[in-house]
Order: C-alpha cells, then sequence, then structure tokens
C-alpha cells in the first residue's frame, strides 16, 4: 500500500460510517418531531374527554414536532450531498483532512437554540 489515504479502504469505510450515523440522527429527529406532534394532538384528546368540551388547538407542539420532521429531512438531504461530495474528493485525490465538519456544527447550534427556547417555554408555562 502507498500509504495515500483516498487509496486506503478504511478511509472510504469511516465514511460510510460517518454518513450512516447522520442518517441515524435525520432519523431519530424526524421520530422525535412526529412524536412531539402527536402528543400534542394526545393531550387535547385527553382533555377533551376529561371536560367534555370541544378540544383546543395543538398549536406549538403540532408546530414544533413538524419543525423537527423537517429538520430531520434537511439533515438527511445535507447527509447525501456532503457523502457524495467526500467520496468524489477522495476518488480525485482531492481530500483535505482535518477538515472541520460544517453541517455537525450548524445542526449543533441549531439544536442548542431550539433546546434554549425550550427551557424557555418551560419555564413561562408552568
Amino acid at each position: 500500500m502507498d500509504g495515500s489515504a483516498e487509496k486506503d479502504p478504511r478511509v472510504y469505510f469511516a465514511a460510510e460510517r460517518t454518513f450512516l450515523a447522520w442518517i441515524r440522527t435525520g432519523l431519530g429527529l424526524m421520530g422525535i418531531g412526529f412524536a412531539v406532534s402527536r402528543f400534542g394532538l394526545f393531550l387535547r384528546e385527553l382533555r377533551a374527554s376529561e371536560t367534555h368540551l370541544s378540544p383546543h388547538a395543538t398549536g406549538l407542539s403540532l408546530w414544533s414536532g413538524v419543525a423537527l420532521v423537517c429538520l430531520g429531512v434537511l439533515v438527511n438531504v445535507s447527509a447525501v450531498v456532503e457523502h457524495m461530495r467526500l467520496v468524489r474528493s477522495l476518488r480525485e485525490g482531492t481530500w483535505i483532512p482535518g477538515q472541520v465538519s460544517r453541517g455537525a456544527i450548524l445542526l449543533a447550534l441549531v439544536l442548542a437554540a431550539v433546546g434554549i427556547g425550550m427551557a424557555f417555554y418551560l419555564v413561562l408555562v408552568r
């Protein structure tokens, strides 16, 4: 073996594992978004059965759940694009080691902002 990273199959396997981890992350976000959205519906139905009143709109849980599902879809699409770009650069020999994953940083910042927003909401709604 000549030692170049683009010819080492372990590099491709690592890229594949990273790609699959991003897919799992996207699917997890979509699953949690679905659960959040449906939990609001469950609470609405529970309230309606206890009080015999017409149910209110779920509001925040519906839209936050839809937003998480959309974020999961965006993560999966960007994972495909990034994986294809990485494999192409490995094949062409233009891969630069040590690059920062902008997608991971962006997702972490978005999820941190969502978490802060949820914390404020939970404190205010009590």
